[in-house]
């Protein structure tokens, strides 16, 4: 009859178990570039709307790209910056503005 408890073999060895090793996810900045076309009050809407920012950062962010030639509107992981930028263009294009931004790795 063999014995649950200590089964043949001696069965007294302990495997662990680890945790496998979770990066977090890489992270995307999302960079307004100043254009002469795209007006101010489109780009702070569309700040607003499309990134959330509240009309005073938005303003903010928006002439930070204005006097400096670009500016950061915030860091996302890959989807949400890369989505985002995407909506916030096709936007632009719809209502006939080159807005340009962009996503770079941080």
């Amino acid at each position: 009859m063999s014995d649950p408890v200590n089964p043949p073999g001696g069965g007294t060895d302990v495997q662990e178990r680890t945790k496998p090793e979770v990066k977090p996810p890489s992270m995307y900045r999302v960079l307004l570039v100043n254009d002469d076309f795209t007006p101010r009050e489109f780009v702070i809407e569309i700040l607003v709307s499309i990134f959330k920012k509240d009309r005073s950062e938005a303003r903010r962010i928006m002439l930070t790209a204005h006097q400096g030639g670009k500016s950061v509107v915030g860091v996302y992981t890959y989807d949400v910056a890369n989505s985002r930028t995407e909506k916030a263009l096709r936007q632009a294009s719809e209502n006939g503005y080159p807005l340009i931004l962009y996503t770079e790795e941080v």
